[in-house]
């Protein structure tokens, strides 16, 4: 009897659309989905469910393998821990696929291979994006997050909040958080540069 297909599917974020991924995998039977950083087993819910349906016979299918894993240590250690059980597991944009007893060699060198290069690549994105806020902070080009309000909107939190209005109220008719009201207020974040001498200067 063939076994099932199992689908792995994992956003970075709660706002990544896994659609790709979904095309990708294609002709499952069950998917099993998260939405969050794949730094750590501990944070996902789904894989540790989708780990323990699989059974002897299924297949588990995964757009890549950056998908499954966020180190080689730890990709290595799901597909072992799959294939030792039974399960066949597929990289789709590796075209790699891991049988349950297989050793085949090369198969085993190109996991680790290709899971140190994403891994490789990804610190090195990181680094990028250091070097280059740290760039832009010495230029006074850094704002951190993007303003939530524009600079008449900020000019008027200023005149409501000199005329002693809660800032609760403020927060609330300009539809920010307070946390925004606050950095719009005493120059902070991506407003930094909105704020001269103790004054909102023009944006």
């Amino acid at each position: 009897m063939a076994g099932q297909i199992i689908g792995y599917v994992r956003g970075s974020s709660t706002d990544q659309n896994p659609a790709r991924q979904v095309e990708a995998i294609r002709d499952v039977e069950e998917t099993f989905t998260d939405h969050v950083s794949g730094g750590s087993r501990e944070t996902r819910t789904a894989l540790p469910t989708m780990l323990r349906h699989a059974r002897r016979g299924d297949t588990v299918r995964v757009a890549s393998m950056d998908r499954l894993a966020r180190s080689v240590v730890d990709l290595a250690q799901i597909v072992t821990e799959l294939t030792g059980r039974g399960v066949r597991v597929e990289f789709v944009a590796e075209r790699l696929s891991f049988d349950p007893g297989g050793e085949d060699p090369f198969a085993v060198f190109q996991l680790h291979l290709l899971g140190a290069v994403a891994q490789l690549e990804r610190s090195l994105i990181r680094e990028r994006q250091r070097e280059g806020i740290a760039i832009a902070k010495t230029r006074g080009a850094y704002l951190g997050r993007t303003r939530r309000l524009d600079d008449a909107a900020v000019a008027q939190a200023r005149d409501l909040d000199a005329a002693g209005v809660p800032k609760a109220k403020i927060a609330r008719d300009l539809g920010c958080s307070r946390r925004v009201l606050y950095d719009a207020l005493t120059g902070h974040g991506a407003y930094a540069a909105a704020v001269v001498d103790g004054q909102v200067a023009p944006g």
